[in-house]
C-alpha cells in the first residue's frame, strides 16, 4: 500500500550520531523546545533538523498508515511541506533549527 501524496517527503532519522557531527552543526546553539506527551498535528512551512535530548516520538506522515519513530539521541530532519501527527510517547526535549530559504550564506566578493 504505498502511498505517494507524501512519498517524495521523507523524514530523515540518524541514530546517535558523533560528538562531532553535533559540533559542525553548533546543536547547542540552536533553540530549545519540548513537549508533553500526546499527539500533536504539526506542518512544516520550512526544513527542520532537530536533535532530542529527551522523549520518544512516532510521526504519522499525513495520508499515510507508517510512521517513523525517533527519540533521545537522534538526530532528525523533517523535510519542508510535511505535515504529520506527533504521537509522543515520552515528553520532548529538543535543540532545533529551520532551514531559512537564505541558508546559502557564502558570498563571493
Amino acid at each position: 500500500m504505498a502511498s505517494d501524496s507524501n512519498s517524495n517527503l521523507k523524514i530523515i532519522v540518524e541514530r546517535n550520531p558523533p560528538q562531532s557531527r553535533l559540533a559542525t552543526l553548533n546543536v547547542t546553539c540552536w533553540p530549545k523546545w519540548g513537549c508533553s506527551p500526546g499527539k500533536y498535528q504539526l506542518k512544516f512551512d520550512a526544513e527542520e533538523t532537530c536533535y532530542l535530548l529527551k522523549g520518544k516520538v512516532k510521526a504519522y506522515p499525513k495520508g499515510s498508515s507508517e510512521f517513523v519513530e525517533f527519540g533521545a539521541g537522534d538526530l532528525v530532519i523533517i523535510p519542508k511541506g510535511l505535515s504529520c501527527t506527533w504521537d509522543v510517547s515520552l515528553a520532548v526535549d529538543k535543540y532545533y533549527k529551520f532551514e531559512s530559504s537564505s541558508s546559502s550564506s557564502s558570498s563571493s566578493s
